[in-house]
């Protein structure tokens, strides 16, 4: 028990990191903001490279912010989506991909499968 202590109190009395290096979500400051029409181009590069693209996800960029529509039957394109789009330079995403009904059931029967 001692030794818990020690070694959590030793944790705690620890400088915490910069905050540079904790936000990684966020471009740096003095990193310029892409124009919407070079992220239009990043990611129609990606998808065209991208397994998503074949979803045919329709986005259009406004003020930094990208917007997705579609639906796809895998769930993980939809996350996929955004981080194409924060990749891209996009400062926000707005993602509306809508997963079918059978790609929630097999998403479901996945999980029961791992537990």
């Amino acid at each position: 028990m001692r030794i818990l202590v020690l070694l959590f109190l030793g944790l705690a009395l620890q400088p915490s990191a910069p905050a540079a290096s904790r936000a990684t979500a966020k471009a740096p400051a003095n990193q310029p903001a892409l124009s919407d029409a070079q992220i239009d181009a990043a990611i129609k590069t990606k998808l065209a490279k991208s397994k998503i693209g074949q979803d045919g996800f329709k986005f259009r960029v406004q003020g930094g912010i990208v917007y997705w529509d579609g639906s796809t039957d895998v769930i993980q394109h939809k996350g996929a989506a955004t981080r194409m789009a924060r990749t891209a330079g996009a400062r926000s995403v707005v993602n509306n991909i809508k997963i079918s009904e059978a790609g929630r059931r097999g998403a479901d029967r996945s999980a029961e499968r791992r537990r």
